[in-house]
This record gives structure tokens, C-alpha cells and sequence, in this order.
């Protein structure tokens, strides 16, 4: 039997403007962590830049305030 629920799936590659959505942020702010190593990591896929939704996640993860 095939359980559809354990089916792998790839993470979906989300483009800069998606990216720019969710976090709220202006585009070139974007590119300008990109090319200081900061922000989420992103796949160059020819000459766009590609993210990862579980890289984004992850660094927002990172972001958060300690807890107190």
C-alpha cells in the first residue's frame, strides 16, 4: 500500500518577489544581503535567485529574540 502522506515531496523554490511578500522587505534589500552573506540562503537558478521555503523559515528561526 502507498501512504501518499509519506511521499516525498521537494521544498518548493520560492522567487525574490515571494520572498519580498512574506517578509515585507524591499527587493533591493534583499539583494543587498544576498550579496553580504546575510539574510536567507538562496540558489542562483541561471541569473534569478531562488529560495528554499524551508531556508527562509529556518533563518527566521534565527532571528527570533531569546526567550526570557
Amino acid at each position: 500500500m502507498n501512504d501518499s502522506t509519506s511521499e516525498w515531496r521537494p521544498d518548493p523554490l520560492l522567487t525574490i518577489d515571494d520572498v519580498v511578500a512574506w517578509l515585507r522587505k524591499p527587493k533591493n534589500t534583499l539583494y543587498a544581503w544576498h550579496s553580504r552573506g546575510r539574510g536567507p540562503r538562496a540558489i542562483r537558478v541561471g541569473n534569478t535567485l531562488r529560495y528554499r521555503r524551508s531556508e527562509v523559515e529556518r533563518w527566521l528561526d534565527a532571528q527570533s529574540d531569546p526567550e526570557r
